[in-house]
């Protein structure tokens, strides 16, 4: 397992899937980037160089746990980029790590050539996702047969009386079998440091965001699922509207792990678009 050294001195691993030009990939979570897999089939057309974040997968755990703050992960991709001796590197993300990618490209636009966001996290840019939001979308799959638990649970948490996570689970799929029962159990976060921290006070600066990407000139990618309740469309939509040239994808029938849904429509659209 490649490693390399944080400018704290924590040791943090690296997967590499594929051959060819590199892709610097940035997991959610924080949870072990295992779930991430070859992204459906990408590592046919990129070489994938997938991080461990601090204090998940194979990654150290951090002597400062308070360096588990977002802002402060955008230096392990640093020292990444540096590690792997690249001058700029195409850089995609999912979910959570958005916000890692994001902050990332406003510190260090030169080290960016591209940029890819799956599902996105919007924090970074103070794009707020509203309850309201999340249950006009999960009415989309009232037909489904699972519906009712998952949405009187849906209901309970964004009303504060409930913390049921597990039973909205299939709210973030496009289909909800045995395929993506086990891959929502894969995707699962266990540091509860690192998640708990991952958004601590100072984390995010939603002003200097902004500011950096409304000068952004590089391309960028911001792809949603059509039925994701943790990054609604909607709400990708007005993150993609901040930067100036912006792509966006919403991939119908897919939830927050689009490689999964449909896999061979996901990698056409990341590949076109690295390529």
């Amino acid at each position: 397992m490649p490693t390399f050294t944080a400018p704290d001195g924590t040791l943090l691993a690296y997967h590499v899937h594929g051959s060819g030009d590199p892709v610097v990939c940035v997991p959610g979570g924080p949870a072990d980037s295992g779930y991430l897999g070859d992204l459906g089939g990408l590592a046919a057309h990129r070489r994938l160089i997938v991080l461990d974040l601090r204090g998940t997968g194979r990654s150290a755990v951090p002597e400062d746990s308070s360096s588990y703050r977002c802002d402060r992960l955008v230096e392990d991709v640093e020292a990444l980029r540096e590690h792997l001796g690249l001058a700029r590197i195409d850089l995609l993300a999912h979910s959570a790590g958005a916000n890692v990618a994001t902050q990332y490209a406003a510190r260090h636009p030169d080290r960016v050539r591209r940029l890819a966001l799956i599902t996105p996290g919007t924090r970074a840019v103070g794009v707020v996702v509203t309850g309201e939001s999340r249950r006009e979308l999960a009415r989309l799959r009232t037909g489904e047969p699972w519906f009712p638990d998952a949405f009187a649970a849906l209901e309970a948490i964004t009303e504060g009386t409930g913390s049921d996570w597990d039973a909205i689970s299939p709210f973030f799929h496009g289909r909800w079998d045995d395929a993506a029962r086990r891959h929502q159990a894969a995707a699962r976060p266990d540091n509860p440091d690192a998640v708990a921290l991952f958004a601590a006070d100072g984390a995010f600066d939603p002003q200097a965001a902004r500011a950096a990407l409304t000068i952004w000139r590089s391309p960028v990618l911001l792809l949603a699922g059509e039925f994701d309740l943790n990054s609604p469309p909607r709400s990708v939509a007005e993150f993609a509207e901040l930067i100036p040239g912006a792509t966006l994808v919403v991939q119908r029938g897919a939830g927050h792990y689009p490689w999964i849904d449909d896999a061979d429509r996901f990698v056409e659209t990341v590949a076109a678009f690295l390529a």
